[in-house]
């Protein structure tokens, strides 16, 4: 299992430093030109906790679940955990997209509502 770990930590290492410089020479750019910085954020952000919430209880419940087929049902370990991690992790994304999708359809029924005086 090291041997897949080990380097997954050391790309997730490097790409962390290399995001965070990136971050910190857009903020450094704003405020050498006097911008403020709340035009980076967009509504997306406000809903990216649900979404890797969503992505880590899918993960969570893919690993209890790879453990379960490998003991009860004797599959490789490996096949068994790298499945129920995958398919469970797609279908919390899948959920989050579909969640994602209502609240924009009843936020713009919400707008057809709330129409101005005076509109057809």
């Amino acid at each position: 299992m090291e041997e897949v770990l080990v380097p997954l930590g050391v790309f997730g290492m490097i790409f962390g430093i290399f995001y965070i410089q990136a971050r910190k020479r857009v903020h450094l750019t704003l405020i050498q030109h006097k911008v403020d910085a709340s035009i980076l954020k967009t509504d997306k952000d406000a809903n990216s906790a649900l979404k890797f919430g969503l992505l880590m209880v899918g993960v969570a419940v893919g690993i209890l679940l790879g453990d379960l087929l490998s003991g009860v049902y004797g599959m490789q370990e490996e096949a068994a955990y790298f499945s129920m991690v995958l398919i469970f992790g797609g279908i919390s994304l899948l959920v989050y997209y579909f969640l994602m999708k209502h609240e924009e359809r009843k936020n713009a029924a919400k707008r057809e509502e709330i129409r101005p005086l005076g509109e057809e």
